[in-house]
């Protein structure tokens, strides 16, 4: 049997050219890694979270109405959430790798535009911005625990810890945007991440080794609907809060949501390369897990 060669973008591939799991790293190498993206993963949910103390002084200073200063949270949520699945898929079509680092330079990138901000409009699309980085950089996250620990004791502990990471985050975050806020000025909630950002990206250019990418065609239909569906439901329960769960706007966004994601089971189901392939929501613990989390969110 002819022995597997090195692909270009670091993984093994087989003679028949699918991508091999990478080799598991010595354990230094896996203490390393583990530390640089557990690093990104607290820095993209904390972001969720460290705003809000600040949220008066944003909006004494960037002249924000009542109405209007919710989306200083509300942009990084929704393009967050409506942009996972899409992030994910660039992970698989382009490298864990590269999808990370990519994820955490825009995420970094927003978090400047952010603490610049001069006007209201400014500062929500830089929070949409660092919301598209942090759903490129967070699948990815997991998605090189999965492949660096061997499955085990060694892998229960690493996810173990990713979850309390994620977990305390939230909590992290309020604390740390009161102590900033208080200390100098709500725009270091936000330039609080650039050092923290840069290191990342270099430690994870040195630490994390190349994954290569899968073969496949991107699933613009699926990509499309699945965002769009998942941002109407979103931005559904946003205005809910704001403007009530029976106003014709709440309820036009959970009905486009619902068709859309409707549609996208449909395209799912006749792409070549799906963006998720419904198979793997057949497995009862898969699919449990997920439950479970969603449930868990939604009451967050």
């Amino acid at each position: 049997m002819p022995s597997p060669h090195r692909h270009p973008g670091g993984a093994t591939r087989s003679p028949a050219g699918t991508p091999s799991t990478p080799p598991t790293p010595p354990p230094p190498r896996r203490g390393l890694l583990l530390a640089v993206v557990l690093t990104a993963q607290l820095m993209v949910v904390l972001d969720g979270t460290i705003v809000n103390v600040a949220l008066p002084g944003i909006q004494r200073a960037l002249h924000f109405d009542t109405a209007s200063l919710s989306w200083v949270v509300n942009a990084y949520a929704l393009t967050f959430g409506g942009l996972l699945l899409l992030g994910a898929r660039c992970g698989d079509l382009f490298g864990r790798r590269r999808s990370f680092l990519m994820g955490i330079a825009v995420f970094t990138a927003g978090s400047l535009a952010c603490g610049l901000a001069t006007t209201g409009g400014m500062l929500v699309a830089a929070r949409a911005l660092q919301g598209a980085g942090g759903a490129i950089a967070s699948p990815a996250v997991l998605a090189l625990l999965m492949g660096s620990f061997a499955e085990g004791r060694a892998r229960m502990r690493a996810v173990g810890t990713f979850a309390a990471v994620s977990v305390a985050g939230a909590a992290t975050g309020l604390l740390a945007g009161g102590v900033l806020t208080q200390l100098s000025s709500w725009r270091w909630v936000f330039f609080v991440n650039l050092p923290i950002g840069a290191a990342v990206l270099i430690a994870g250019a040195l630490v994390i080794a190349g994954t290569g990418s899968q073969e496949g065609r991107f699933d613009l239909l699926g990509a499309l609907s699945s965002t769009g569906g998942v941002a109407c439901l979103v931005y559904g329960f946003v205005r809910a809060g704001a403007a009530g769960w029976l106003r014709a706007e709440t309820l036009v966004a959970f009905a486009t949501g619902a068709v859309l994601l409707v549609a996208f089971a449909v395209v799912e189901t006749r792409a070549g390369s799906p963006l998720l392939p419904l198979r793997l929501l057949a497995d009862p613990r898969r699919s449990g897990a997920l439950a479970a989390r969603s449930l868990v969110s939604a009451g967050a």
